[in-house]
């Protein structure tokens, strides 16, 4: 619970149950009884954070262990943020109330670039030191996991280490390993070392940094025995993975208000714009049996009425039918809805249809990402405009009226003959809608339609492509809000200035540490809101330190070049990716992992689709 003292504070913020604590679910331990303490921060607020389900997972694993106790520590919003610093109220956990400098581990999920300055704000709210090498002992080890880590270069100097992969095995071993370093009283130093030598750890300390005279890496160099290339952890048995039978339940309204089931992990598309779609290969699923039992056991000790069947795609469950059925044997006798989110536009069945009519009928997403097939093809989406139509008619004679398309611009290759593509195409979709003589009587269609602005990733076959310039995208944005001739569609899109300084350090490198103390130095922080996106402060922040941003989102790499991920290995091999590059230039699509092995380099783990596909494996 939240400390005593204050109290009286809370009453002058807008949300003051983001900082109580006190959930129903909530982990509460002894202090005297625990040998190691983990604060599990995610770098937003609190409605955002208890959505999270990677969050849910670690805390009740961690916590399944009676010497370790993991605790909850958010984002505080500038009205609380005031509050600590006018008061002198350190950063907190929600669980015990004791300040974030009493733990041994700090930890932070990475799952957006913008997050960046919220790390360092919440680790100087904390009073722990912002660099690792100011922290020289065996405490506050700051650590850091999630998608972002794949490219963790520009947090190097902050983090003492970073957890590559799936985090539910590699992470207690790394507790472990701090438990018995306490115990036999070596340093800081020793323990890093010994980390580096476990799979999944990477230790950016232990490795330095040439460059060459353009200011492009030339190397990374390996100190203290560390391991030249580190690789990261896989969970292949996702039915004897750990999984949460409970979770803290919000006593806000957060952003998911449901039960999370994951059903699957990794994806068998590969789209060559999504890097969670490469990250977390091979593709795994759970047994349906599995996945009964964990949504039951998680309705009993929530009380929610919702569950999400949650994953990259859902719709390539293999059973998907018949996990629907099983679950629809006692979730409509208790009036449980299911959702299923990350449906692709050719997985969505008159026959999935049927089974999901016990759903709300909100609205259907679907993410045709590009407006013509040609960039269709580009990106390897393999879903035709046919397609399309016939779904949204299939849902329209199910009795929905809203569909939203996402699309991206600013991709590879692509035309302004290409962005119109998406209003063209949303055209397509509404007189689909007046087409269907068995739509719903009396309501209109609604189609709105989502342009995100493309960001090259690391470990997608777009990690060499240079980002549009800003001034590109938002021409390309002007052209596709300026041409909307029915008032049935509607067009939003993604500011191309948040989604330049995502692409910065997306690709960036360890010169941008100077860059994200200049840029707490300036006030900024939670970057990925509105209200506190200042692009002329960052702009301040990159010229005070010599930085050229575009140097990171908009320059086109060579296909030689050392990226400052190379050393990192997530089983995708850079050969394969190149040759997606390619291919994706001459518009060639490539099968998906059902269809064919495309020899992505992910067999290596030997586990999960790759395997199931090729009877004998070495």
């Amino acid at each position: 619970m939240y400390p005593k003292d204050i109290e009286k504070f809370l009453l002058q913020v807008q949300k003051p149950g983001r900082y109580v604590g006190g959930e129903v679910n909530a982990v509460m331990k002894d202090p005297s009884k625990v040998e190691v303490r983990f604060a599990f921060c995610f770098p937003d607020v609190y409605e955002i954070g208890m959505s999270h389900l990677g969050i849910k997972i670690l805390y009740g694993a961690f916590n399944q262990v009676p010497y370790f106790w993991c605790e909850r520590v958010f984002a505080p919003w500038t009205d609380m943020e005031k509050q600590m610093e006018e008061h002198r109220i350190p950063l907190y956990a929600l669980e015990s109330g004791d300040p974030v400098k009493e733990f041994d581990f700090i930890g932070f999920t990475l799952q957006y670039e913008l997050s960046y300055t919220n790390v360092l704000r919440m680790l100087e709210l904390s009073g722990v030191p912002l660099r690792a090498a100011d922290r020289p002992e065996l405490f506050n080890i700051v650590v850091g996991g999630g998608p972002c880590a794949c490219n963790p270069e520009p947090l190097a100097d902050f983090f003492d280490l970073f957890f590559l992969g799936d985090g539910e095995e590699v992470d207690m071993e790394v507790m472990e390993l701090y438990r018995q370093c306490k115990k036999e009283g070596k340093d800081k130093k020793e323990f890093l070392r010994l980390a580096s030598q476990i799979e999944g750890v990477y230790v950016p300390s232990l490795y330095d940094v040439e460059y060459n005279p353009d200011a492009t890496i030339k190397r990374y160099i390996p100190q203290e025995n560390a391991p030249a290339t580190i690789k990261k952890r896989v969970v292949l048995d996702m039915d004897s993975a750990y999984y949460p039978d409970s979770f803290p339940v919000p006593m806000i309204e957060v952003v998911h208000s449901r039960i999370s089931e994951e059903v699957l992990r990794g994806c068998i598309r590969g789209c060559r714009f999504c890097q969670a779609g490469f990250l977390y290969r091979p593709f795994r699923e759970k047994n349906i049996e599995v996945i009964d039992a964990q949504c039951r056991a998680l309705c009993a000790s929530t009380g929610y009425d919702e569950i999400s069947l949650s994953s990259l795609s859902t719709s390539d469950y293999s059973r998907l039918n018949e996990l629907i059925d099983r679950l629809h044997q006692w979730t409509e006798k208790d009036k449980v809805s299911l959702s299923l989110p990350s449906l692709r536009v050719d997985g969505f069945s008159p026959e999935l249809m049927e089974r999901i009519n016990s759903v709300r009928k909100s609205g259907l997403t679907f993410a045709p990402e590009a407006g013509s097939q040609r960039m269709r093809n580009v990106i390897n989406k393999n879903v035709t405009e046919e397609e399309l139509l016939r779904t949204v008619n299939v849902a329209f004679t199910e009795g929905w009226t809203r569909i939203k398309l996402y699309f991206m611009i600013g991709l590879p290759t692509e035309t302004m003959e290409d962005v119109l593509a998406i209003l063209e195409l949303g055209r397509k979709v509404v007189d689909a809608f007046y087409q269907n003589k068995e739509k719903p009587r009396g309501k209109p269609v609604e189609v709105a339609l989502s342009a995100a602005a493309f960001v090259p990733k690391p470990f997608t076959p777009f990690q060499w492509f240079g980002q549009d310039t800003m001034e590109t995208l938002q021409k390309k944005q002007r052209e596709l809000t300026g041409h909307v001739r029915s008032k049935r569609v509607s067009v939003n899109y993604h500011g191309a200035k948040t989604s330049f300084l995502e692409a910065v350090f997306a690709r960036g490198d360890r010169k941008l540490c100077a860059v994200l103390e200049k840029a707490i130095a300036l006030g900024l922080h939670f970057d990925g809101w509105d209200d506190c996106f200042h692009f002329d402060k960052w702009m301040e922040a990159f010229s005070a330190c010599g930085v050229d941003p575009d140097f990171y989102a908009t320059r086109t790499r060579g296909l030689d070049e050392v990226f400052p991920w190379d050393h990192l290995d997530y089983g995708v091999t850079k050969a394969f990716l190149q040759a997606e590059y390619e291919r994706a230039y001459q518009g060639l699509t490539t099968p998906n992992c059902r269809e064919k092995c495309a020899n992505c380099g992910a067999l290596c783990y030997k586990g999960g689709l790759c395997v199931e596909k090729r009877e004998n494996v070495v």
